[in-house]
């Protein structure tokens, strides 16, 4: 029996309670270890290391480890769901080897769906999802992310991102459900719940991550950090503007159980989140009421001090409870076991309270009790079977088909006839999951080709159509000549974070020149794109006898075909406003003013 339930079971006694009263509260219980922990204990709990940057499997006991995570790219050599499973369980039997026996909790960005792993089910991103409007879609698909990570052991994602982007110079604007406040608060609610239920116990239940917080989506173009763009850049805004932009999505959150919340690398007015005592503290934990633990982003607070010991001291005082460390193997000074020496020196110098750490590691260890890791720390070998399965690919295929918005339906081209039409299908993207998926798609930054288990666009057409002969594939939109209607898929090639950054969301050379091919057979012409953004095509919109926005839709490309050929009726709108040329960028101000080329909420009858 390990440490920890003696020290339950006296904390039965000591207060007096038989064995046969009430169950210990969770406050009881998180109390009674505390009391017992160490220093090292303490601050191992508020540390998360990144497996790919241990030194030795067995410092998660040496160091008493709280937590691991693995961030892009930070997946086992078997990249399958059973292969996770094997490594989480590894970790976790080497934490349950400390004195006290305190499980790990393990993170991962399961960002639309589960998508690190191979044959797993992934979904559109957030961009996608939001242009559906629907909170009880959102809500079963982040049921199914939980239940696919949860198959894969792993018990927190690092998920909903609720940014509010008015730029969609960045990145991450995909990562974003829409520029409207109202929604982004609706839809990541929804997503919460989904991810946590009624019960964090429950097998199939993670904990939710809302992030970033706050006002990443508001950071301004040339404020970038670490020759980023504007990637953790610098939001510059008035306290009143602020709130009613960027603080809604985590009052909401908050006010519905959300567990965690992630810092953002980002400013605000110059001063950097990781730091900022008054948008943590003040404002989340006190004003909102936020009972959950903060995590800080990827080695985030380091840089908003002097030197590291000052930034965790900075950190750490402001708020945050655990930090999130990539580490070195090779420098010293960038690794976990430099990191704690400097913590364990700042705790004994007193420049951090021991009630400030107590405070974080309460918080940490009541939500392993709610996600009842104390009890079943190894997971349910018995959801593989889920992950990828028929049935969870069927909500993905939904969730493609209501997220596309149809902006342009010239003669009432679409949908299109299954049969009597040859179709010239061209463009390399409609034949690429790693197209349709984007970043944070088993790599992080994303990466073309058959990169995993779903369906093209171009197969998807293939099913589709009464004779699949009659469809022609063209990578580069030569060849189908006697077609009697063409199909482009154009689009961006995959990537997140910082590489995202993008000065002018003009149409490739290689689309415009796919275009003007299709253009001069004389057919009509429908074109998807693939895209994180609205992109500027306002010059080109008149070559376009149908234009429709896919976002990125992930495995499930058939989705697109039941639309197309309108199995199901086209239902997206804008959850962005579509800029009709770069001077309209960012998107937060009256439309009436930038009269944009389709406004918000729109969808071509």
């Amino acid at each position: 029996m390990r440490i920890i339930f003696y020290l339950l079971l006296s904390s039965v006694i000591l207060t007096g309670n038989s064995m046969t009263s009430s169950p210990i509260s969770i406050s009881d219980k998180v109390s009674t270890i505390i009391s017992h922990m160490t220093v090292e204990e303490k601050i191992g709990q508020m540390t998360q290391v990144d497996r790919r940057y241990l030194l030795d499997d067995n410092d998660i006991r040496k160091y008493f480890l709280g937590s691991l995570l693995s961030g892009g790219n930070g997946g086992p050599e078997d990249n399958t769901a059973k292969g996770w499973l094997e490594m989480y369980k590894e970790y976790q039997n080497i934490a349950m080897e400390t004195r006290l026996g305190i499980p790990l909790i393990y993170g991962v960005d399961a960002v639309h769906g589960h998508n690190n792993i191979f044959g797993t089910t992934i979904f559109p991103h957030n961009i996608g999802l939001g242009c559906t409007m629907d909170p009880d879609l959102v809500k079963r698909v982040a049921e199914i992310t939980a239940i696919e990570v949860a198959a894969t052991g792993l018990n927190w994602t690092f998920s909903p991102c609720v940014a509010v982007p008015g730029d969609i110079r960045w990145g991450r604007a995909y990562e974003g459900f829409s520029q409207d406040p109202q929604l982004t608060s609706t839809l990541g609610v929804a997503a919460v719940k989904g991810y946590q239920g009624n019960d964090l116990s429950k097998r199939h239940t993670i904990l939710a991550c809302s992030k970033h917080y706050v006002g990443d989506g508001g950071a301004a173009w040339g404020t970038g950090d670490n020759d980023y763009t504007i990637d953790r850049g610098d939001a510059v805004m008035n306290e009143d503007d602020f709130r009613r932009i960027h603080l809604p999505p985590y009052v909401e959150a908050v006010n519905n159980g959300v567990g965690s919340v992630m810092v953002s690398y980002s400013s605000w007015n110059g001063e950097k989140c990781h730091g900022h005592a008054y948008l943590i503290t003040d404002v989340l934990k006190n004003e909102l009421g936020f009972e959950g633990f903060v995590v800080s982003d990827w080695a985030g607070f380091r840089g908003i001090a002097e030197d590291q010991k000052s930034d965790i001291v900075k950190a750490i005082n402001a708020g945050i409870d655990m930090i999130m460390l990539p580490g070195s193997k090779d420098k010293e000074e960038e690794g976990y076991i430099y990191f704690l020496k400097l913590f364990k020196e700042a705790v004994l110098e007193k420049s951090i309270s021991m009630d400030r750490i107590d405070d974080a590691v309460t918080r940490i260890l009541k939500m392993k009790f709610e996600l009842g890791l104390f009890e079943k720390p190894l997971g349910d070998d018995s959801l593989l079977k889920t992950v990828g399965s028929v049935e969870h690919r069927e909500v993905a295929r939904e969730a493609v088909r209501k997220s596309l918005v149809v902006l342009k339906n010239e003669d009432n081209l679409f949908p299109l006839k299954k049969s009597g039409s040859k179709i010239l299908v061209a463009g390399e993207a409609a034949n690429d999951i790693g197209m349709q998926c984007g970043g944070w798609s088993i790599t992080w930054q994303g990466i073309r080709g058959d990169i995993t288990v779903g369906t093209t666009i171009l197969e998807g057409i293939q099913n589709t159509v009464v004779d699949k002969s009659q469809v022609i594939f063209s990578a580069d939109g030569s060849g189908g000549d006697d077609a009697t209607i063409g199909i482009v898929v154009i689009g961006e090639e995959p990537y997140a974070e910082g590489y995202g950054d993008r000065a002018d969301l003009s149409l490739s050379d290689e689309d415009l020149m796919l275009l003007s091919k299709m253009k001069d057979k004389g057919i009509p012409t429908v074109v998807i794109l693939l895209s994180g953004r609205p992109l500027i095509i306002t010059d080109h919109l008149k070559d376009m006898d149908v234009f429709i926005a896919a976002w990125l839709p992930g495995t499930e490309g058939q989705g697109i075909a039941d639309i197309l050929f309108g199995d199901f009726p086209a239902t997206g709108k804008l959850s962005f406003t579509w800029p009709r040329s770069m001077d309209q960028i960012p998107l937060q101000r009256k439309e009436s003013d930038t009269k944009p080329l389709f406004p918000f909420g729109y969808k071509s009858n």
